[in-house]
């Protein structure tokens, strides 16, 4: 799900690509956000605790994988140009958060490995455009239907409606989180320099 964020990017000090924003239409204002936090009192505490440990699991799991040949940002990167098509080095940095030049090295092993092709830009020869290949989808493919079979042994016990309920209430949370993580970081970076 892309959506525009504001103005153009911008590099914190942490080195985490942020946007500028312009006040939402119909966002949450601060009244809003303050009556959320009274209500949801410690669940706030315990959903970051949770996201935390969410974090330190997955960072496990990509530091093993990592360690047998599998660079999560690869995937990352495959993924995105899989889901919104060909698109330009810089297009697909700003898409994933990334610097440019830390996505041309990434994006230049993919090609050595024939994972992505770099093609002219129809719109200006003189650009090159990213694409996918067919390898590059099958690698994809493969990795999901392993990570969907080591996700479903862990839900094994689950019913089917608390999977439905946390299926909808997770994706209604990363799609909100997602519209908010401009603000979130800018909140988060201000904090640690306070």
């Amino acid at each position: 799900m892309s959506q525009d964020l504001g103005a153009g990017p911008l590099l914190t000090d942490v080195g985490v690509r942020t946007a500028q924003l312009a006040e939402p239409a119909a966002g949450p204002t601060d009244t809003d956000t303050t009556q959320a936090d009274e209500r949801a009192g410690g669940v706030v505490d315990q959903l970051n605790m949770a996201m935390a440990k969410l974090g330190r699991l997955h960072g496990c799991v990509s530091a093993q994988l990592s360690k047998e040949g599998f660079d999560k940002t690869s995937f990352v990167l495959l993924g995105t140009l899989a889901q919104r098509g060909p698109q330009r080095s810089s297009a697909l940095a700003e898409a994933v958060f990334a610097d440019p030049s830390t996505i041309s090295r990434q994006v230049a092993q993919l090609v050595r490995n024939g994972l992505v092709e770099r093609t002219a830009d129809p719109e200006d020869g003189r650009a090159a455009v990213l694409a996918i290949t067919n390898s590059g989808l099958a690698l994809l493919e493969r990795a999901r239907d392993r990570r969907n079979a080591a996700l479903a042994r862990v839900l094994s016990s689950w019913s089917d409606t608390d999977l439905g309920e946390f299926a909808a209430l997770f994706d209604r949370f990363t799609r909100d989180f997602e519209q908010a993580l401009p603000m979130f970081i800018a909140e988060c970076a201000e904090g640690t320099r306070s």
